[in-house]
């Protein structure tokens, strides 16, 4: 049996998952989960097989939750779903992590099959959002995205270190060309910039 968990913003009700899964009798759907405080130590808790990301934050966003899950749950497979007409919730032209890619209006047998895909431990990307991204133009790395969306959640250099397994000087560094790259005076300004151009929520 398929154990899912549905992590997504609270208040936010996005793709109905659990309507979408409860009817395949290989599947169980355990819970929703908020994003947010000590979401990854919860989601081991209920020792999912998948767990579905239904979000409006942005992938670069995202990427650090997904870490933390996969910290705490090794065994565990992420699936994203992706708006792929926000360029912010497009996947990495480079990735290697565990996180995987649908699109979120996605039909519900396409959901299912990503899902027993992940469960045998395949990897899913949608073509659709493989091209998209493949097709924009990126003034930002990932990595600096990660960084300037944690401090737009208003984490210090020092928090922002700790999540990313980075070292302060790092922090100050990614920050110091990202202020560089957006023309930003600072960064507040460089996260205003960043959420006008569709890169963070």
């Amino acid at each position: 049996m398929i154990r899912v968990v549905v992590v997504r913003d609270e208040g936010y009700f996005g793709v109905p998952v659990r309507a979408f899964l409860e009817t395949e009798p290989d599947m169980h759907y355990v819970d929703t989960l908020p994003i947010g405080g000590d979401l990854a130590q919860r989601a081991a808790q209920l020792w999912p097989t998948v767990v579905v990301i239904d979000t409006q934050y942005m992938v670069s966003q995202v990427l650090p939750i997904a870490d933390e899950l996969h910290a705490a749950i090794p065994s565990c497979s992420m699936l994203l779903l992706c708006d792929p007409s926000k360029r912010g919730m497009l996947p990495p032209r480079r990735w290697n992590g565990g996180l995987n890619f649908l699109v979120k209006d996605s039909s519900p047998p396409m959901l299912a099959d990503a899902v027993r895909r992940l469960a045998r431990g395949e990897r899913v990307v949608s073509p659709m959002l493989q091209a998209a991204s493949l097709n924009t133009d990126r003034g930002l790395s990932t990595r600096e995205l990660e960084v300037l969306g944690l401090a737009a959640e208003g984490e210090s250099v020092k928090e922002i270190a700790g999540r990313l397994y980075l070292s302060g000087g790092t922090v100050r560094n990614y920050l110091s060309a990202i202020i560089s790259k957006t023309g930003a005076r600072n960064r507040l300004d460089a996260i205003r910039i960043a959420r006008k151009q569709g890169w963070l929520r």
